[in-house]
C-alpha cells in the first residue's frame, strides 16, 4: 500500500485570486455546472478534507449529491459517502456541524496533541479524534489515511490547508477554476498564503487540461515532478 494517498486539491477563485469576499455571507463562486463537475470528482475519491476553519465558516456537508453517482459507488462496493477528514490546532469544533451530522461514512479529526483529550470527549460518538502531533503534521495524517485504505483524497480548502499541502510538496493534482469577475478586497481570503512553493518558475506545474464551463475555466495541473516530465 502507498505510504500516502493521491492528493487532489480543488478550488474556485476570482480572476484576482480570491476565494471569498469579506462579507458575512459566503460568496458563491462556482456555477451549477461546475458544482456538478465537483460532485463527479468527489464521487471518484475515497475521502474529502477541509480545515476546521472551513467547517466553522461554511458548515459544509461534503457529500456526493447525485443519486446516480451514489448508486454507482455502491455498485462498486464503495460507501455512497466519502470519509470526511478535518484537521485542527485548537479543537474548536461543534459536534452539531453538518460535517458531523450528515453522511454515513466515518468522520476523522486530526488534532494537535494538546487539543485531543477535550476534543475527543466533545466529539464522542460522532467522530474519531486522532493525535497528529503538535502542530498537526500532514505526513502523519496522510500515512494514517493510507493505513485506513484511503487511496485518493480530495482537499477542498481553505487557504491555510491549501498552502500547507502545496508548500510541503504533498499535492499531486490541482483543479483550479477561474470565475469571470474580480473581488478586489485585501481583507478577503485568497487561494493561498505567501510561502515557499516547490512549483516555482524553475519547476512549474504541468497543465494537463483546460475546460470551459460556461464563462468559467477549469485548469487541471499535475504537480509531481514525475508527472511534469
Amino acid at each position: 500500500m502507498s505510504e500516502r494517498p493521491y492528493v487532489l486539491l480543488s478550488c474556485a477563485m476570482s480572476v484576482d485570486g480570491y476565494i471569498d469576499d469579506a462579507s458575512p455571507e459566503r460568496l458563491r463562486l462556482s456555477s451549477p455546472a461546475d458544482f456538478d463537475r465537483v460532485d463527479g470528482v468527489r464521487a471518484g475519491c475515497d475521502a474529502i478534507l477541509v480545515g476546521a476553519g472551513t467547517v466553522r465558516a461554511d458548515d459544509p456537508r461534503l457529500l456526493v449529491r447525485s443519486p446516480v453517482r451514489r448508486e454507482r459507488r455502491a455498485a462498486r462496493g464503495l460507501p455512497p459517502d466519502l470519509v470526511k477528514v478535518t484537521l485542527t490546532a485548537r479543537g474548536d469544533l461543534d459536534p452539531q456541524a453538518r460535517f458531523f451530522t450528515t453522511g454515513s461514512a466515518p468522520k476523522l479529526v486530526y488534532a494537535a496533541s494538546d487539543a485531543v483529550p477535550g476534543l475527543a470527549a466533545r466529539l464522542d460518538g460522532v467522530a474519531e479524534v486522532i493525535d497528529a502531533g503538535d502542530p498537526v503534521e500532514l505526513p502523519v495524517l496522510l500515512a494514517d489515511l493510507a493505513r485506513r485504505g484511503i487511496r485518493r483524497l480530495m482537499v477542498e480548502g481553505g487557504t491555510g490547508v491549501h498552502t500547507r499541502f502545496l508548500t510541503e510538496g504533498l499535492a499531486d493534482e490541482l483543479h483550479l477554476v477561474i470565475v469571470p469577475f474580480f473581488v478586489g478586497d485585501p481583507l478577503a481570503p485568497r487561494f493561498v498564503h505567501s510561502g515557499v512553493f516547490p512549483q516555482d518558475s524553475r519547476h512549474p506545474m504541468r497543465l494537463a487540461e483546460v475546460t470551459r464551463i460556461g464563462d468559467l475555466t477549469l485548469l487541471r495541473y499535475l504537480l509531481r515532478a514525475s508527472d511534469r516530465g
